[in-house]
């Protein structure tokens, strides 16, 4: 496997800056600035900020003030996605170029109306519609259509070989991008997939040690073929348990968790509240400082 060295400890936490963070997200945030910072590492703040949807300047500056309010420091600027664009171009380029690369068509709706399709870690596995169009056909409607970019599993996986990743909890696990189907790595509304940009961004940076929720245990499996694919280094993983309030809820922007935002104005202590997240809970006082929410 092509580790990289482990003379210095790299950590990042890399928000999408499409919300004010939660304690979720501090805890995650937390996990990797002690990593790093228990071993004289570095901390890296990153923002994922290719999704002209719903990223916000004002976010970007609220994460930066969430992080700050519980007392943690990061190293170098704070690199955002939307500037790596190139970057992300040029890995879609080399994978095109070894051709493992299709253009895709489908909407949503195709792709949910395709009844045979198995399902994979991310749901139902794209089906393969567009990956038999002709090279004519695929130029013509390239022209004329929005179109994402996917990447042929079966041929990526056959070039690439038997692989394998390093879980810090799970230890050494045999990587099964098979399951996903042919991922999408290039959007319809954005230049690159999350799966591609977390790939190249953390090679770049030189992220020794990724830090993440539990929710991004699977999808290591495609990060770990597309690092062989492009010839990058494969990090240390460590996927933590995900926090959840006092009814087991997983806390979660779409699912309208409360914010450190919302804490620290309903009068929170950040040391308390960063003590007991690093125990991995929430305080006991989290419902009731929030109205029982």
């Amino acid at each position: 496997m092509n580790l990289i060295p482990t003379s210095l400890i790299v950590t990042r936490f890399a928000p999408s800056p499409t919300g004010r963070l939660h304690p979720g997200h501090a805890y995650s945030a937390l996990r990797s600035h002690d990593l790093a910072r228990a071993a004289g590492g570095r901390f890296l703040l990153r923002m994922e900020d290719i999704d002209p949807g719903r990223s916000r300047e004002a976010f970007v500056a609220g994460i930066e003030e969430d992080l700050g309010w519980l007392g943690l420091t990061w190293d170098g600027p704070v690199l955002r996605q939307s500037t790596r664009l190139d970057a992300y171009r040029a890995a879609l380029d080399a994978l095109d170029a070894a051709g493992l690369l299709y253009p895709c068509f489908c909407t949503r709706a195709d792709i949910a109306a395709a009844a045979t399709a198995p399902h994979g870690p991310e749901g139902a596995a794209y089906p393969g519609t567009c990956r038999a169009l002709d090279p004519a056909t695929r130029r013509e409607r390239i022209a004329a259509e929005p179109h994402a970019w996917r990447l042929d599993m079966a041929r990526a996986a056959a070039l690439a070989g038997p692989l394998r990743w390093h879980d810090a909890t799970a230890g050494l696990i045999e990587a099964d991008p098979r399951s996903f189907g042919d991922v999408v790595l290039a959007r319809k509304d954005a230049p690159a997939s999350y799966h591609l940009a977390v790939t190249v961004d953390d090679a770049w940076q030189g992220v020794t040690d990724v830090v993440r929720g539990l929710d991004l245990f699977e999808a290591t499996h495609v990060h770990r073929l597309l690092q062989a694919l492009l010839g990058l280094p494969t990090p240390r993983y460590h996927h933590h348990p995900l926090l959840a309030d006092a009814e087991g809820r997983r806390l979660a922007k779409r699912a309208g968790a409360r914010t450190l935002a919302d804490l620290r104005e309903a009068g929170a202590d950040p040391v308390d509240l960063v003590g007991t997240l690093r125990a991995g809970r929430l305080p006991h006082s989290f419902g009731a400082m929030l109205g029982g929410a």
